[in-house]
């Protein structure tokens, strides 16, 4: 009796072990070996290590429990950039064009149809990043908008909470990094044009002052010259006289 009650203990114990260590495998998730064994993330997944965005996401993976859902771009993806993009971006830039990638939620094709727009994203900058995901009525499909270009997502690399991987061909290009510039007027434009009409002003009031003293100076030495005639004579009449 004693015999069959410790094997039952030995059981139980051995039981328990394995359930943890398998829940524990479970818990700990690295998607960034989800994306090399994908074979085709090389970029994103450099620049996740470069941005430190998969080691942000590694540890918020085991220890949050709304999940995660990643739009992985492909090679091709960011060949398809216009040459220099990546380039001139600065780090912060980066980290922001990365986090965009990311949705602190995790989606399914199934509950994608129920999402209610927009979505936000990990990104964050001077505008919102979000996004707008519409499903599409064919199946397991649906697009992603970001306001600067439209991405049609139909193939997933991973779907099993807590974390989704969906494989996509165009990189997300958030408006706030990639939409159009509203041009800046200087904020000394106005002064600027005030001085240069004032200058212009200036300039008038000068010349027409310079054409009275001309004026004025011509005068003067023609009636200089014709005193100067008349005593001339008066003088020579005087003499004549005399």
């Amino acid at each position: 009796m004693a015999h069959s009650s410790a094997s039952f203990l030995t059981i139980a114990v051995v039981s328990i072990l394995l359930l943890a260590n398998g829940a524990s495998a479970a818990s700990h998730l690295n998607f960034t070996d989800m994306l090399v064994n994908g074979g085709q993330y090389t970029t994103f997944i450099r620049l996740l290590g470069q941005t430190q965005v998969s080691k942000q996401i590694d540890n918020q993976l085991n220890n949050s429990n709304d999940g995660f859902t990643v739009f992985a771009p492909t090679d091709n993806a960011f060949n398809n950039l216009k040459p220099g993009t990546l380039n001139d971006l600065s780090d912060q830039q980066k980290v922001a064009l990365i986090q965009f990638h990311v949705i602190p939620k995790f989606l399914t094709f199934t509950t994608i149809k129920t999402a209610s727009n927009p979505i936000r994203t990990q990104g964050n900058g001077d505008e919102p990043y979000n996004v707008n995901i519409t499903a599409q009525s064919n199946g397991n499909q649906f697009n992603v908008s970001t306001g600067v270009n439209n991405v049609s997502v139909t193939n997933a690399l991973n779907v099993t909470a807590p974390l989704a991987i969906y494989s996509i061909d165009e990189v997300l290009l958030p408006l706030d990094l990639f939409g159009p510039k509203t041009p800046v007027t200087p904020a000394n434009a106005p002064e600027a044009a005030d001085k240069k009409k004032g200058s212009e002003t200036n300039e008038t009031t000068s010349s027409d002052d310079t054409s009275p003293k001309g004026d004025g100076f011509s005068v003067s030495r023609s009636v200089g010259w014709f005193g100067w005639l008349v005593m001339t004579m008066m003088s020579f009449g005087m003499l004549t006289v005399m």
